[in-house]
């Protein structure tokens, strides 16, 4: 019986093959229906396309710094938060830095001044950032409403930390629209998210839930206060 002389003289070559009483009428089999025995075949592994790569990117969104972060920032944003930020920043850049104001107006729920809302604000001072916060700059006494319009006179931005306790007190007084409309207009005005979504927000002030911003769901309080310090840098 015919047997293989690949392990004595080895089939490197064409010819040595084509010698081989086995392996040579099989190449000649493999050449009549177009294919060569020493064909070089394709990687398990195949690199992904670059229309492939840059597909994953756009869909993606992959966060980048933001063109007002200082030099050495680790903050990353995504490419929907760079477009909600940028006109406030920009009126921010505007906006003579004044001693006497504030650089952010902290609007909350009264049921998240020892909450949530402290934390933030907690942070955001710790970053170097001026917050007027009802529980340190609203007088024993004084009138609310007038110490809230003052407030936000005062602010070069605002932010609305929106909350299921937030939603309930526009949801039963309708107050967001009167203490925020004009920050709105000005496009100085940050929504941010907690423990609820921007649906159930437009649901309950459309005013409000059209202005896109940043959400607990996706950055961490201290994340979030990392972007809203860069904006006054």
């Amino acid at each position: 019986m015919a047997q293989c002389t690949a392990p004595i003289r080895g089939h490197r070559t064409a010819a040595a093959a084509a010698a081989c009483p086995v392996c040579g009428g099989r190449r000649s089999y493999y050449h009549q229906i177009g294919y060569n025995t020493y064909q070089s075949f394709p990687s398990e592994h195949p690199r992904a396309s670059n229309n492939s790569l840059s597909s994953g990117i756009s869909n993606g969104g992959m966060k980048r710094k933001a063109k007002w972060s200082p030099a050495g920032s680790t903050v990353l944003y995504s490419p929907a938060q760079i477009m909600t930020l940028t006109p406030v920043r920009d009126n921010i850049v505007k906006q003579a830095k004044i001693p006497e104001k504030y650089d952010l107006f902290l609007c909350h729920a009264w049921d998240d001044r020892k909450g949530a809302a402290k934390e933030l604000c907690d942070k955001l001072i710790a970053k170097g950032v001026s917050v007027w916060f009802s529980e340190k700059d609203l007088p024993l006494g004084s009138t609310m409403l007038r110490e809230i319009d003052k407030g936000l006179a005062k602010s070069r931005a605002g932010i609305v930390l929106v909350t299921p306790a937030f939603l309930k007190r526009v949801e039963n007084e309708g107050v967001a629209d009167k203490e925020l409309s004009a920050l709105l207009a000005k496009d100085r005005l940050v929504p941010i998210v907690h423990d609820t979504t921007y649906d159930a927000l437009r649901d309950v002030s459309p005013l409000l839930g059209s202005r896109s911003g940043l959400d607990t769901n996706e950055d961490s309080m201290d994340e979030i206060a990392s972007k809203l310090a860069e904006l006054f840098v």
